[in-house]
């Protein structure tokens, strides 16, 4: 069966209105392939709410306005019609708002609410009346409107503040201040002067150290060596036994000093009987003045004379010098 060209014509017609009104809807949001479940909403006021406007529960995208519709010719209400994309329960208490951020276009959010019955196909949902795309904006712009009066009562303060330090008094002050911190600044400037400055010529002097020390590395070790040496042997030494033979010397000095000073032995009696010292004195005083008349009277003790004289020089009384003579009369 031949199809002539009209009939051909018809069909490319027919199947091009199909697909322009499916790909129309499926930029709108919609798809008519599948059967969606419609909610209504009234609003006295959409703001800048557009057709295909995202609808959101907790954050999450589940439909897009579909449609709007006045109430009445005096515009009492606009209902919204929305296509849910999404299976779903929301709750027959659930609230719809209207919100919109600055920048982004506006949308619609549900607050689920907590009753246990559902909302079907064709149930309009409750709106909240004082929500509007002005209370949107007011609740979003609020909290940086009070903290921009915070920063402005702080920039009040800061000023007072500005103007109270900036007296007469107070601006020699800083004047001598910057004065001195330029004076600060060159002396630091000098300091840091590559060529000339005292921290270079520190630099070089601490260069000059560690190059001599790496020149001298061979003796620092054999230094430390020496060292750990000697540590070592100072640590295999006997302490405990040295400071053992320390302790029992000191006692035994201690004993002896204790029976110097006791009255019962010789050596105490000595050094304390002022009579036993002065006795023993005189003794020695009388045996030195003997030793020294031996000296100066030789021939009174031992006589070699061939006819016997006698001397007839008396004796010592008292010790004399050591290079002493008597002379004695014919």
């Amino acid at each position: 069966m031949k199809i002539n060209n009209e009939t051909k014509v018809g069909i490319l017609v027919i199947v091009g209105l199909t697909l322009l009104i499916l790909g129309f809807n499926f930029l709108k949001g919609n798809d008519l392939l599948n059967r969606q479940t419609k909610l209504y909403a009234v609003f006295s006021d959409l703001g800048t709410l557009q057709k295909s406007n995202p609808v959101k529960i907790n954050g999450l995208e589940v439909g897009t306005v579909y449609d709007f519709k006045e109430i009445d010719k005096d515009l009492s209400g606009i209902i919204i019609t929305i296509n849910m994309k999404r299976d779903v329960n929301i709750p027959k208490n659930s609230v719809a708002t209207i919100e919109s951020d600055l920048l982004g276009p506006s949308f619609i959010v549900i607050a689920k609410g907590n009753a246990t019955e559902f909302l079907k196909n064709g149930d309009t949902l409750h709106t909240d009346k004082y929500s509007s795309l002005l209370g949107s904006v007011t609740a979003q712009v609020n909290p940086t409107l009070g903290k921009m009066r915070e920063s402005l009562d702080s920039l009040k303060l800061v000023m007072s503040s500005v103007n109270k330090i900036f007296d007469p008094n107070t601006k020699g002050n800083l004047q001598s201040i910057i004065a001195n911190l330029m004076i600060s600044t060159a002396y630091l400037k000098e300091l840091l002067n590559t060529q000339t400055g005292a921290l270079a010529q520190s630099l070089n002097n601490i260069s000059s150290v560690t190059g001599n020390l790496k020149n001298n590395n061979d003796k620092v070790d054999s230094v430390l060596t020496n060292v750990e040496t000697a540590t070592r042997k100072l640590a295999d030494l006997n302490i405990e036994e040295a400071l053992a033979n320390v302790k029992s010397t000191m006692n035994e000095l201690k004993a002896t000093i204790e029976k110097a000073n006791s009255k019962d032995g010789s050596l105490g009696l000595l050094l304390n009987d002022k009579e036993l010292y002065r006795n023993l004195n005189n003794a020695l005083i009388s045996v030195e003045t003997l030793l020294d008349d031996v000296r100066v009277h030789p021939k009174r003790y031992v006589n070699l004379s061939v006819f016997g004289k006698k001397d007839k020089t008396g004796p010592l009384t008292s010790p004399q010098a050591k290079d002493s003579v008597i002379i004695q009369k014919k």
